[in-house]
Parts: structure tokens; C-alpha cells; sequence
């Protein structure tokens, strides 16, 4: 009985561990209690191995998928039910169930005739083999079957598939659908419906869930009102201890200016009049800040604002040293022609070509003595007539020819052709400790740099900043100022009409 299942299909459970075998029964031994099958496919994957043999202990179920008789050409198929078994072959049909061995033959069913013409008999409902139907869907797709990685490197490396000829071709591609086929056809050619899968979804419920679910503290976690959420934890830059509130009006004069300025990050600075500007200078040069010092603090201030505004390392680099920026500086004989001398001492000790114009006096004062002997020793130009000015237009143009108490010195000739000059170059202007006087100023400026607190300038002034040159808190305080310092860390910073 055994050798007339010899060439059957059979389809064997090896368990979970071992996994599904399928293929053609080769030979059965009655004394071992073995069956081997050749050709065979492990969980729908061809075997690298010709043949093999597995034990009755190992096989959970058999299933019969055709039986082929080969004396007289017929072939027969069973229907594929759970616990058929081999005629002469005893095997477990349930290992963990505890029953007998189970060594009836199957009832075979009368035999189908095959349609001679190739065709498939109407009782063929089995799908077609693993290998064929992912040839046919890649023949179908366009597109090249890739195999993984246990797949590839299982198979030979000169292993080739052979040819088969044409008579056979039919008949094998027959029992491999009737054998390995899982009906994907049919799924692949229906239509996936989104809508109707899409209407099924409750979303509502769903976020009702996680809401419930996630929710922490007294507020939710993602979705809601971000006023109704609590903070669980604290930010980096955030304080545990809550902060007081922020007072932007720090400084506080006796007697408010005609302007109020502020800051970037909103403290208000107000102005104050040319008579207490005069009253802190003097109070702070009474406790050692003596005009020297006052005047090298203007110039590194006005200094680092002019070497900003050229450009600062964007243009003031070694590779740029053809390059170099040009400085007119237009001072008179006072104490704001000196701070404009040194300025320019700075500007012209790093790399900056600096023409300073100072007309001549017979006697000057002795800050701007100083100043020009100093200023003599950085190679820079000085020139005190209008026409040894560059004919073309500078980088920058300083003016410090105005003064605070001096006002007479607007009539005077070489005062209205410097006045002229810095009017007619296209360089912008840039004015240190420009004075407040009724009359208009004679060269407008595009930025304006004042002193410890901010004179109540008119528009004609430009953009103002305000630069620290060291007045202590207490000084202010002796003259009636409540002074809390608005610069930050800087030395300059720019102010902003209220």
C-alpha cells in the first residue's frame, strides 16, 4: 500500500518550530516510521536540499493534496482535511491530544477526469504555487521579484534553473497551482474601499479616549485650550521662585527733559537739560573722573560705534587691508574737538586712514594740545583748511565742530566751509555730543552720540545712542537723580524716541 503513494503531493505540519513542508513523496518506511519527500518548500520557499525525510514524532498533521497513480494515468485528489494519513503509514495526529497511533488508509474519492485540452477541470478550486504566483504578479507588475536575504543566499552559487520543455510545462504548472496556490489572485484584483473603511473610524471617540486617558494634572495633554493647561515642569531658563515684576522707568530726573528715549529691552531713559548734564560732569570730575579721563572714554566709545558702523570684521580684516576705510574728522577749538581727537587716535590705531581737519588758532586748549600730540604719533592726516579735504566721498564723517556754550563760532568762515563740505560728500555723519541750541544745526547727521544721559535733541540729529563714560551711581544721586545703569553689557546702545 505504501508504493502506491509514491509521487502524491502531500502537505505536512511539523509544528510551530519546524514550520509547513510540502512536495512529493519519495519513499515511505513502515519500519522506521519516516517519509520522505523530494522537491520539497518550506513555508511556501523551495528548499535548497533534494529531499526530506521526517519522522512520525515530528509531524503534528498530513494532509493529502493529490494522489497520483501512475499504472493507469489517473489522478486523484483528497479533499485537504485535517488527520489524513498515507495508506501503510502510521503517524501521531495529535502529539499533545494523547491519542493512538492512526494507521487507517484514507478513503480515496473517485477519480476527475482532466480536460485534454489543458484547461482546468470546474472542480479546480485550488490557488496557484507560491513561485508561479510571484512570477505572475511580477510579469503582470512590470517589476522584478526580490528575493530576502535567507532566500538568496540559500541557493547555489552556479545553481540554474533549468528549462522545461513544452509538453510538461502545462501539467507541472497544473499541480503546482492545485499544490501551493493561496488564491491572492482574486484579493489583488479588488479595489481597496477607503471611504468605506475611513467612515468606520471614529475619531471623536478616540480623541475622547485619549483625552481620558493622558490626561495630567488640570489640564490635557495635547489637544484643548492652552490656557486650561498646567505646566508639569519647570523650562531651563525658567525660575522657580516667581520674579517681581519688571520696572522699565529706573532713572528718574528732578526735573523731566522735553523727550523720553528707551531702550531695546523697553527702560525708559528720559533727557535731561544742558545745565544738569553740566552738574553730573562736574560732581563726577570733583571725585576723580578728570577731564583726561572723561575725554579717553569718549573717544574708545565713539570709536568702537565708528569701527561698527564701517563695517566692523566684515571690513576691517587682513585680507582687506587695500581696502582700508577713509575717516573726515571735523573738530573745532573746544573740548568737543578734543573728544573728537580722540576718536580719531583710536580709529587711526586700527588701520583706519583718518583725516582730521582743526583750524588754526594762535592759542588752543590744553586737552586739545594733548590730543594732537598723541595723534601726531598714529601716521594719521591732519589738515586745517577745506580745500586739503578728499575731493571724494569718505567712509564716515565725525563732526565735532559744534560746542555747548560756544555759539559764536557758527559765523566764522572756515566753520561754514567745513559745514558745507560735510554737507555736499555723500558719506554719512556721524556727531558726538551734538549741543541743543534753538538755531538748526548746520550739518545734519544720520546718528548722534551723547554723553551719560541724553540731551533732548531735535529730529535733524538723526538716530541717537548713548554711550557709559563711567559716571558712578552715587554722583547722579548727589545731583537728584535716581540712576540705575540702562547700558547692559555694553558700552553703547541705542535709544528709541517714546
Amino acid at each position: 500500500m505504501a508504493a502506491e503513494c509514491l509521487g502524491s503531493l502531500v502537505s505536512i505540519n511539523c509544528g510551530p518550530t519546524l514550520g509547513m513542508y510540502q512536495g512529493e513523496v519519495s519513499s515511505v518506511d513502515q519500519a522506521r516510521q519516516t517519509i520522505s519527500l523530494k522537491q520539497p518548500f518550506h513555508n511556501g520557499i523551495k528548499c535548497s536540499v533534494p529531499e526530506v525525510t521526517f519522522s512520525a514524532v515530528d509531524i503534528k498533521d498530513l494532509k493529502i493534496l493529490e494522489i497520483r497513480n501512475c499504472s493507469n494515468g489517473v489522478t486523484k485528489r483528497s479533499v485537504p482535511e485535517s488527520g489524513s494519513s498515507v495508506p501503510g503509514y502510521t503517524g501521531r495526529k495529535d502529539k499533545g491530544a494523547g491519542n493512538g497511533v492512526n494507521s487507517a488508509p484514507v478513503n480515496m474519492p473517485k477519480a476527475e477526469p482532466r480536460l485534454q485540452d489543458g484547461g482546468m477541470s470546474p472542480s479546480q478550486h485550488y490557488s496557484k504555487s507560491y513561485i508561479e504566483r510571484h512570477v505572475e504578479i511580477g510579469q503582470s507588475k512590470g517589476f522584478r521579484r526580490r528575493h530576502n536575504s535567507w532566500s538568496s543566499s540559500s541557493r547555489g552559487v552556479n545553481q540554474v534553473t533549468p528549462k522545461k520543455n513544452g509538453s510538461k510545462n502545462g501539467q507541472m504548472k497544473n499541480k503546482d497551482d492545485e499544490c501551493f496556490g493561496d488564491g491572492m489572485d482574486d484579493v489583488l484584483d479588488e479595489d481597496f474601499d477607503f471611504e468605506g473603511n475611513l467612515a468606520l473610524f471614529d475619531k471623536a471617540a478616540v480623541f475622547s479616549q485619549i483625552e481620558s486617558s493622558d490626561r495630567r494634572g488640570n489640564g490635557a495633554r495635547s489637544r484643548g485650550n492652552p490656557v486650561e493647561q498646567t505646566p508639569s515642569r519647570y523650562r531651563h531658563d525658567e525660575n522657580i521662585l516667581e520674579a517681581k515684576p519688571v520696572v522699565y522707568r529706573q532713572i528718574i530726573v528732578p526735573q523731566s527733559g522735553a523727550k523720553e528715549y528707551s531702550t531695546d529691552s523697553g527702560l525708559v531713559v528720559p533727557s535731561i537739560s544742558y545745565e544738569l548734564h553740566k552738574r553730573v560732569l562736574s560732581m563726577a570730575e570733583n571725585y576723580g573722573l578728570s577731564l583726561e579721563r572723561r575725554l579717553e572714554m569718549t573717544g574708545v566709545c565713539a570709536s568702537q560705534m565708528s569701527l561698527t558702523l564701517l563695517g566692523g570684521p566684515n571690513r576691517l580684516t587682513p585680507k582687506n587691508l587695500h581696502q582700508r576705510p577713509t575717516v573726515a574728522l571735523l573738530c573745532g577749538p573746544h573740548v568737543q574737538g578734543a573728544q573728537g581727537i580722540s576718536c580719531g587716535r583710536h580709529l587711526a590705531n586700527h588701520e583706519v586712514e583718518v583725516v582730521l581737519f582743526l583750524p588754526n588758532f594762535v592759542k588752543m586748549l590744553e586737552a586739545i594740545t594733548s590730543e594732537l600730540a598723541l595723534f601726531s604719533k598714529t601716521g594719521g592726516k591732519q589738515v586745517s583748511s577745506v580745500k586739503d579735504l578728499p575731493d571724494t566721498p569718505v567712509d564716515l564723517v565725525i563732526n565735532c565742530l559744534d560746542s555747548h556754550e560756544n555759539t559764536f563760532l557758527r559765523e566764522q568762515p572756515w566753520y561754514r566751509a567745513a559745514a558745507d563740505w560735510a554737507n555736499q560728500n555723500r558719506a554719512p555723519v556721524l556727531s558726538i555730543d551734538p549741543p541743543v541750541s534753538g538755531q538748526e544745526q548746520a550739518v545734519e547727521a544720520k546718528w548722534s552720540l551723547c554723553l551719560g544721559l541724553p540731551l533732548p535733541l531735535p529730529e535733524r540729529a538723526g538716530r541717537v545712542y548713548l554711550c557709559d563714560i563711567g559716571v558712578p551711581r552715587q554722583v547722579f544721586q548727589e545731583v537728584g537723580i535716581r540712576y540705575h545703569s540702562p547700558f547692559g553689557c555694553k558700552f553703547v546702545i541705542p535709544l528709541h524716541s517714546a
